[in-house]
């Protein structure tokens, strides 16, 4: 789990509830815990002029957020390849309760192109590591949720 994160002010939309954006910057507060023990960063840019970029990110909204809620996510690293990871994280008030859920892909990015490459050795290592400690986890409920509408008929 990740640190403790308030709710801002600003984030409050006109339904008194936190805006659906802000769940994704909560998300991303979260992942840059898990990313830091990976090796990815500021001084990992500046250093190897390399980084990550979100692909895709996927949002279930379980039960709605206030101003004075405070937060935690979750981390699990799903799956991975030498260029990319999917994770998926889940969003707990501090009370215990599911608040949302989030999924995504990320890329390992050189920043010369930008164009999408491997990640060295070393961090690759520890993407390894984290992957085959989360794979003797139970699986969490919502990995690969799809949204559409059922067809009639």
């Amino acid at each position: 789990m990740s640190s403790l994160f308030g709710i801002e002010p600003g984030w409050i939309d006109h339904n008194d509830h936190l805006n659906m954006g802000y769940y994704t910057v909560l998300f991303d507060r979260a992942a840059d815990e898990a990313f830091a023990r990976f090796g990815f960063g500021p001084d990992y840019v500046a250093r190897a002029n390399h980084t990550t970029f979100s692909a895709e990110f996927h949002v279930r909204y379980l039960r709605e957020l206030k101003l004075g809620d405070r937060v935690r996510s979750s981390f699990w690293l799903i799956a991975h390849d030498e260029k990319r990871f999917h994770s998926f994280q889940e969003l707990y008030h501090e009370d215990g309760w599911l608040a949302a859920t989030g999924e995504g892909m990320t890329l390992h990015v050189d920043l010369a192109g930008p164009r999408v490459v491997a990640m060295p050795e070393d961090i690759l290592g520890r993407v390894a590591e984290m992957a085959e400690e989360h794979a003797r986890l139970p699986r969490p409920e919502g990995v690969g949720a799809r949204i559409g509408l059922a067809r009639k008929g």
